[in-house]
């Protein structure tokens, strides 16, 4: 037996010579895995919090360039005060977004507008030609640089895009952004964070005493592209006494400093949008540390193994264990798998049902709104019927008596003059005959798909409608259509309709007022057509502008509308693909505006 100890307890030894001059590279790697590991993490979180905090301002200099006081500046840069309200926009916009600094430029680099008009160092005034950003910026492209201020002395990333005014550029708009807060968090970290641009040159770090230190020799090439840009204006640059090396198989650097050498793992990675490289440095001492003990431990409960059997037993029934562990694991990610996929189907199913709802839905909400289409057509023509009564009663009256005389002048032998009334009595027949069929056509469910439509013939039916109703109100309508007024893109009867609808809200608005006028206009404006409809009436409230198109909306007096008219006709006209805008017109009144898209070439063979 003691013969059998003492034969485990030299194997235990032997087995821990061994491991005294090999396991420390192994388990070395181990703990420089972790290692690895735990850098990454802190390594991606760094570069998504830089990543973020750039983003958050990548889109805000086209956007800003884009206003027209910037733009009305950069074409008049001699303005003082356009300059005065574009310097006060620039720092009301910088405090809101929390930018280092905001200022525009004209084509030849000279600073005219800035957040900091009213601090000693004031962008005013400086020329920024040298700056890639603005050379950039200036070719039409949206720049990004990182650089020291040659101004502030300040580090900052910039955002450079060019000022277009009528498709030219006319100067560069540039947002400098704050990147301290992220490189203060990075500080009394057990990790050290630093980033190096192309160069290698360090520009933000967690270790002051690193700032603008270079990991890589500075060469005359290296120095020079530096200059050329002024990247680091006047800072003193300096190589870091950095040494790379391996350990366990990992990438690490010796770096000298306060006067002791040190060993970190180094993790890297690029962010090419940005124009640098993020770097992690984690001090492996540590990890050595914990590579020594363990393997020691190991050492040591080798040699208790060589003694005891006990402890081969126990592991070997802790393997059982293990596998019988990972057995049921197994079994219960198949028995969820099996779940998740019977919750999926039904998932599935009950999406399918909703689609179906939902379409059902879809259709009946189209009905509805033609019905309503319909309803507001009725609801205008019941509000006519009376003054078209009126209307076709004065035609009636005539033929009666022309009917009468006529009958009393063949009687006396004068035909010519019986003749005559006849073909009077015929035209008045047309007349009624022509209202009662635009009547019947506005009154019919449209069932007409977009094609070509003339701005002219459409007005023309409309009066035949509305006509009864501008006499009632006895407005007088003005129109003027643009010669060459191409056919537009739309539905003549839903157009029609429209034109009736605001027509006629446009004679209640003036009836009873002293100036009773309503113009209408008809213009082209690129491949676009705009109707115009104005009255001279009180106008429309600012208040109700954003609900006046809404369904059962009406400012009349009860009895005197449903509400519908200006909201059929906004849908009508966004069925068109054009839009249905109000305004209140400088000299009184209300406009009511309608751009419809002219009809293209398809539309116009489809319709021949």
């Amino acid at each position: 037996m003691k013969l059998r100890l003492l034969l485990a307890l030299a194997i235990a030894l032997a087995i821990g010579l061994a491991l005294t001059f090999k396991g420390s590279a192994v388990v070395g790697r181990i703990y420089m895995k972790e290692a690895t590991t735990q850098a990454a993490t802190t390594l991606r979180l760094a570069v998504a919090a830089l990543d973020g905090h750039l983003k958050r301002y990548e889109a805000l200099p086209a956007l800003i360039a884009s206003q027209n006081n910037i733009e009305a500046l950069v074409f008049d840069p001699k303005n003082e005060g356009l300059r005065a309200r574009t310097n006060a926009y620039l720092k009301e916009i910088n405090a809101l977004l929390t930018s280092s600094d905001i200022y525009v430029m004209t084509m030849d680099g000279q600073t005219i507008a800035a957040s900091n008009y009213d601090s000693p160092v004031s962008f005013i005034g400086e020329n920024f030609i040298y700056r890639p950003y603005f050379q950039d910026a200036a070719q039409g492209r949206q720049s990004r640089f990182y650089a020291l201020g040659t101004t502030s002395s300040k580090r900052g990333y910039y955002f450079g895009s060019p000022i277009l005014v009528d498709g030219v550029i006319r100067g560069v708009i540039v947002f400098k952004v704050d990147i301290d807060l992220i490189e203060d968090s990075w500080k009394g970290t057990d990790d050290r964070i630093f980033v190096s641009d192309p160069e290698g040159i360090i520009f933000m770090t967690g270790s002051p005493e690193w700032l603008y230190s270079s990991i890589n020799p500075l060469t005359p090439e290296r120095i020079a592209r530096t200059e050329a840009s002024r990247r680091y204006a006047d800072a003193k640059l300096r190589e870091l006494p950095f040494q790379p090396g391996t350990y366990a198989g990992h990438d690490v650097v010796k770096i000298r400093d306060e006067g002791k050498e040190q060993e970190y793992l180094i993790l890297s990675q690029p962010m090419p949008e940005a124009g640098w490289t993020v770097n992690v440095l984690m001090n492996t001492a540590p990890v050595r540390i914990q590579a020594n003990t363990t393997v020691i431990a190991v050492i040591l409960t080798l040699c208790l193994a060589g003694l005891a059997i006990a402890i081969v037993l126990q592991r070997r029934m802790r393997l059982a264990e293990r596998m019988q562990l990972q057995a049921e694991a197994r079994n219960e990610l198949e028995r969820r798998v099996v779940e998740r996929t019977a919750d999926l189907a039904r998932v599935n199913s009950r999406i399918k049902e909703e689609i179906a709802e939902r379409r059902l839905t879809e259709q009946r909400l189209r009905q509805t709104q033609a019905d309503l289409i319909q309803a507001g057509k009725l609801a205008g023509l019941g509000q006519m019927s009376a003054a078209l009564s009126h209307e076709l009663n004065q035609p009636l009256a005539a033929v009666k008596t022309y009917a009468e005389t006529t009958s009393v002048l063949i009687d006396r032998g004068r035909i010519e003059e019986a003749s005559d009334n006849l073909r009077r009595i015929s035209a008045l027949i047309d007349r009624m005959a022509s209202i009662s069929k635009h009547l019947r056509n506005f009154a019919r469910k449209p069932n007409e798909k977009l094609g070509p439509v003339s701005v002219a013939d459409v007005l023309r039916d409309t009066l035949e409608i509305v006509d009864a109703r501008l006499k009632a109100a006895d407005a007088k309508l003005e129109t003027e259509i643009a010669r060459g007024v191409p056919a537009v893109k739309a539905g003549a009867v839903r157009l029609q309709q429209v034109l009736v609808n605001i027509i006629t809200n446009a004679a209640d608005a003036v009836e009873g007022l002293e100036d009773r006028r309503i113009t209408f206009t008809a213009s082209a404006n690129g491949n676009k057509v705009v109707l115009s409809v104005r009255d001279r009436g009180p106008g429309v409230p600012s208040a109700i502008h954003e609900r006046i198109f809404d369904p059962f909306f009406t400012t009349k007096g009860v009895g005197k509308g449903l509400g519908l008219g200006l909201s059929i006709s906004y849908n009508i006209v966004k069925d068109f693909g054009g839009s249905l805008s109000v305004a209140d017109h400088p000299e009184g009144g209300a406009v009511f505006l309608i751009e419809l898209d002219v009809a293209d070439d398809n539309l116009l063979e489809a319709a021949e």
